[in-house]
This record gives structure tokens, C-alpha cells and sequence, in this order.
């Protein structure tokens, strides 16, 4: 089972702890011989659940969306971010050089065409900007791509 993430960075710590419980249980529920995460890793969900998805006995595949992406994100993801992309089974690049709105929603694509299931941290709220949560979700409904709303009861962001 391929299952992908996405989901809302920048969550404060009580929304992180009960995301991060509700990615482990969603975990849980698939065979780890047979689970591939597949994730952008970026800060936020896509880390955790990368994470999560290794420590159940997983196996990760990266999207990276840009050239600069790494240097994108914050400076204090940076050694998880590293240690992460050190430990997938295959990279795959959207060919953009530049961090935007545009290579994150092409890494998206490129993402939501690898799986067989996408989680998405999400409120349920139009995106913020071109490439958020809600547009990747949107994309993944466009293209028949099963999505299960991960989002803690009561939580804003």
C-alpha cells in the first residue's frame, strides 16, 4: 500500500501532539511489509508521518519539489529533513529549481500520482496559498485518488 501525506505546517504544539497521535493510529493500520510512505518531507506532517512510517518498519519515497527546496524550509528541519531523505528507497524530483507555490503543487502531483491513498492534515479549509492543503486534496478527488481527512476534533490552526 502506497499512502501518501499532506497537511497544514505551522501547527501549534497541543495540534501537533494529537496529529501526530492520529498519523500513529492511521499507521497502525496498514502492514508494515507492505507500507510505503510517500511524502515531501517537509516540516509538520509530512516529517512526522515519514517518520512514523519508518519507525512502524515502512519503507519512504521523497518528492522533492524544487532544487532549493531544502533551503526553503525552516533552518531547524534541516537535520531531519536530512536524515530522512538519507533513508528513502527513491527521490524522485519535479525538475524545478525555485521553492514556489507552483513546485509545490507540481511535487504534489508528482506525489498523489505515486499512491494509492493520500492523508491529508487538513481542516477542511481552502488553501491559504496556491499549493496548500486544499489543492492538493483538491487534485487527488480530480484524479480518483482515495483521501482520508486526518484533523483533531475541535483544533484550529
Amino acid at each position: 500500500m502506497r499512502v501518501g501525506i499532506t497537511g497544514h505546517r505551522g501547527l501549534s504544539t497541543d495540534v501537533e501532539e494529537k496529529v501526530r497521535a492520529l498519523l500513529a493510529d492511521q499507521v497502525k493500520a496498514y502492514d508494515p511489509a507492505e507500507l510505503v510512505g510517500v511524502s515531501c518531507i517537509a516540516d509538520g506532517p509530512d516529517s512526522w508521518f515519514a517518520e512514523t512510517v519508518l519507525k512502524r518498519g515502512g519503507s519512504l519515497k521523497v518528492v522533492v519539489p524544487a532544487a532549493k527546496y531544502r533551503e526553503s524550509l525552516p533552518d531547524w528541519h534541516h537535520p531531519v529533513y536530512d536524515r530522512l531523505i538519507s533513508r528513502a528507497a527513491d527521490v524522485h524530483y519535479t525538475g524545478m529549481a525555485q521553492s514556489t507555490p507552483e513546485a509545490h503543487q507540481a511535487g504534489s502531483e508528482i506525489l498523489v500520482g505515486l499512491v494509492d491513498e493520500l492523508i491529508a492534515v487538513w481542516d477542511g479549509k481552502p488553501a491559504r496559498g496556491y499549493g496548500g492543503t486544499a489543492d492538493v486534496v483538491a487534485y487527488a478527488e480530480r484524479v480518483g485518488v482515495p483521501v482520508r481527512v486526518l484533523w483533531p476534533e475541535g483544533a484550529s490552526r
